[in-house]
């Protein structure tokens, strides 16, 4: 049976308040959810006196969502602000979230004086971190460069900051004692960052990095400790387990397809039951880049070419802007004429379809801007279904892009010619990563995963002149001992697909030869991936391009 949802999670028993923050950093919209950690200790002398007091021990954790923001504060319930900053040319940061949307004609026209003079105006940070094994095309051709003056280390730690000033306002504002309360808190908050599926250990160190540059926590040890990374995937998953909407998806030991797509990233998973816990099957291909950012992107290719010789072309930013926030979000079928209003009734060519300030579109025309997003989720779902152990039958869309009903109508029909079902949460879909992600520091249901690359190390091995291959001959280097030896052999520690769970240990033993005694004092070690095709690699500079490295490991010796 799959796990239930963690409603039977024991009660909070520990003596100290503890609060833990997660931030769902999305391409174009991010998210705050957060859970207390509740405790009092009740001096028996008086704890009859004051009976009230023990509904405070014992209670279950709630996970709580930032419901309102600057500039948000009359919309009700808003869950999700714009991942944008405005940078003025000095590099300071002049507007964030929802401020730097606001509908004000002068601060709009400085913002573009600004990006027109110097380039100074940062808007869409998160797509400049990315894997290295990304395709990074459309992204460089159509997402503004950051500004001269700032990394995206820089970026990401303004923003950051940002979301950690907004839930503070938001925490002292709606909890009773809220000042008091968060000022015994804020010196020792848990962070759980979610971030794509085909993220690893580079791109979590920036934004580590980023984090203590922010003042979330400590350039410490101990202040590292306090951050916690999940997938987005994964995260979705947590939400979904939460909300009890997998139980009959799994039953049978089945699996679901976990579809989470967002802004810039489709990010595809699938899980299994077994023995009460959930196992991670594949990650294949992981950190898709065909999110609704990149609907708009086509969008802008096919408005660019159709008004290339219109008068209209000097707005194709604005254009764009009121495609993604009406016609994106409301297109429905590819047999109806969709409208991009971005004009006023004095703006009229008959030559481009432009009538009383509307720009007129074939219905087949928008649907092919979703096109490739649509193939793509199918052509990884198939896949994941073709590779998985388990039976797959279910397919769960989470993020916000899945909120657009013509991706999911599209969906449900190609994966439907496969007896796959498709579905939705009914409600808070924008926060299932942020949910997800608190309860992944809680529950953490997935138990066993299975590696996604080869991992191993690099080393030499003695030169033996009797091999037939004397291709690499000419590598050959002396050791400290004087032995001949060849450079760059790769040594399997964690074969690809291998089932992992959170206890095991993969252990390969290596010797090293120091010419002083004083090296040994610390000694390092790089950890590499292999994501190629070869079941057995063998030697780096068999398949160069698909070797990289994960991470270096560094044990401190001076002691012994």
């Amino acid at each position: 049976m799959p796990p239930l949802p963690p409603s039977t999670r024991p009660p909070y028993k520990g003596t100290r308040r503890k609060l833990v923050l997660a931030f769902d950093v999305g391409t174009t919209y991010s998210g705050i959810s957060y859970r207390f950690l509740l405790a009092v200790i009740i001096n028996p002398r008086v704890e009859g006196l004051i009976p009230w007091l023990v509904s405070w021990t014992g209670r279950v954790p709630e996970v709580k969502g930032v419901t309102r923001f600057p500039a948000h504060e009359q919309t009700s319930g808003t869950s999700k602000i714009p991942t944008l900053i405005y940078y003025n040319g000095d590099g300071e940061v002049c507007a964030v979230g929802a401020e730097a949307t606001v509908e004000d004609p002068a601060l709009l026209a400085t913002i573009r004086s600004l990006n027109n003079l110097n380039g100074a105006l940062g808007v869409r940070f998160k797509p400049h971190l990315r894997s290295k094994t990304a395709p990074g095309r459309l992204i460089n051709e159509y997402i503004p460069p950051l500004p001269p003056n700032k990394s995206i280390i820089e970026a990401f730690a303004d923003f950051l900051l940002y979301l950690l000033q907004c839930a503070s306002k938001y925490i002292q504002d709606t909890h009773p004692n809220g000042p008091r309360l968060w000022s015994s808190v804020e010196d020792s908050i848990d962070f759980v960052l979610s971030h794509p599926n085909g993220w690893e250990g580079m791109e979590q160190n920036q934004i580590r990095k980023a984090a203590v540059l922010a003042g979330l926590i400590p350039d410490s040890p101990s202040g590292h400790a306090r951050i916690r990374f999940v997938t987005e995937g994964e995260a979705s998953l947590h939400f979904a387990v939460q909300q009890g909407i997998l139980v009959e998806a799994m039953e049978g030991g089945n699996a679901v397809v976990v579809v989470d797509a967002g802004g810039g990233t489709i990010d595809v998973s699938s899980y299994t039951s077994r023995q009460g816990h959930l196992t991670r099957l594949l990650l294949l291909n992981a950190g898709h880049f065909y999110g609704s950012l990149f609907v708009s992107i086509h969008a802008r290719v096919y408005l660019q070419h159709f008004l290339a010789d219109s008068p209209y072309l000097d707005d194709i930013e604005h254009i764009v802007e009121c495609f993604d926030d009406t016609t994106k979000m409301r297109f429905k079928s590819d047999t109806n004429q969709q409208y991009i209003k971005f004009g006023s009734t004095r703006d009229n060519d008959a030559t481009y379809n432009i009538r009383f300030g509307q720009l007129k579109l074939d219905g087949a025309d928008v649907a092919g801007f979703f096109q490739p997003s649509v193939l793509c989720i199918v052509n990884a779902v198939l896949e994941q279904r073709r590779l998985s152990r388990a039976r797959v039958q279910s397919v769960l869309m989470v993020g916000g892009f899945s909120s657009n009903d013509w991706l999911l109508q599209s969906v449900q029909y190609e994966l439907g010619k496969y007896g796959l079902h498709v579905f939705r949460p009914a409600d808070h879909i924008n926060k299932a990563v942020s949910d997800g992600a608190v309860s992944f520091y809680f529950d953490n249901v997935v138990r066993v995963r299975v590696s996604k690359v080869t991992f191993g190390t690099l080393s030499s091995v003695e030169y033996n002149r009797k091999d037939p291959d004397q291709s690499r001959a000419r590598s050959i280097f002396l050791d400290h001992s004087g032995d001949k030896r060849l450079p760059d052999q790769f040594n399997i520690v964690l074969r690809k697909n291998t089932q992992i769970s959170e206890a095991t240990e993969f252990r390969q033993r290596f010797d090293r030869v120091y010419s002083n005694r004083s090296d040994l004092r610390s000694v390092s070690t790089v950890i590499w991936c292999y994501r190629g095709t070869t079941n057995n690699p063998v030697w780096k500079s068999d398949d160069p391009g698909h070797y990289s490295e994960l991470c270096t490991i560094t044990a401190d010796l001076s002691h012994m």
